[in-house]
């Protein structure tokens, strides 16, 4: 019991603000494309509170926690934020020549990419901060640097999951922005069955290797001083 509670201390920071800047990067890009519906709605904003779902933020990464150190003996996690709402219909697009359904699918790309970046971003700033921890002290506070390995995990984790590219992740959006038509319709016809394959995904171990190679290159930055 100790050690799972010492464990959500640890998690809980990295995987509120991971999926937090991650559906406000979505929103922020969006904003920038003419789409105010984030804004409106109070979903652009760093708190939070208005990005929590009560399963996906709190109930299924915990379940998730618990079940792998009492399986593995090591913990992992998982989650996800309220999406952020987007009227791809309020994108202002660009004069001379674009055509707007061109437009419009190259800001959806934008928008999609913007949340996998900033996870990548939030890992690579975690990371600096670790290798300055572990540089300025022999004994640094192991609670923070449990807490920022923890937060470059779960940014490593939400950034790789969301680039694969099957609807509704993000990497499913961006491929869907890309391909050519009757290709886009196609694959964006596999987002009736998203959380199907989300959770195949999820638990499958396909993506075990490219998440370890990742983990390994951001920890690495820190620590091979």
């Amino acid at each position: 019991m100790n050690e799972t509670v010492y464990s959500i201390l640890v998690w809980a920071p990295g995987v509120i603000f991971a999926i937090t800047l991650h559906e406000w990067a979505h929103g922020f890009v969006a904003f920038l494309h003419g789409d105010d519906t984030a804004a409106r709605l109070g979903r652009l904003t760093l708190n939070p509170l208005p990005h929590i779902d009560p399963v996906m933020t709190l109930l299924v990464p915990g379940l998730i926690l618990a079940t792998s150190l009492a399986t593995l003996g090591t913990p992992f996690i998982f989650g996800s934020a309220k999406p952020v709402p987007i009227n791809p219909n309020n994108f202002r697009y660009k004069r001379g020549g674009v055509r707007k359904g061109g437009a419009q699918r190259m800001a959806m790309f934008w928008v999609a990419a913007a949340g996998p970046f900033v996870n990548f971003l939030l890992a690579l700033a975690c990371a600096g901060v670790l290798r300055v921890t572990l540089a300025m002290t022999a004994a640094p506070p192991m609670f923070l640097v449990g807490m920022l390995l923890a937060a470059i995990k779960m940014n490593v984790i939400l950034g790789v999951f969301n680039l694969f590219p099957v609807p509704p992740l993000d990497g499913g959006r961006m491929m869907t922005a890309l391909l050519p038509p009757p290709l886009d319709r196609t694959l964006a016809a596999l987002e009736r069955a998203g959380l199907g394959l989300v959770l195949l995904l999820a638990f499958s171990g396909v993506l075990s290797p490219i998440l370890s190679g990742a983990i390994r290159f951001f920890v690495g930055m820190a620590v091979s001083l």
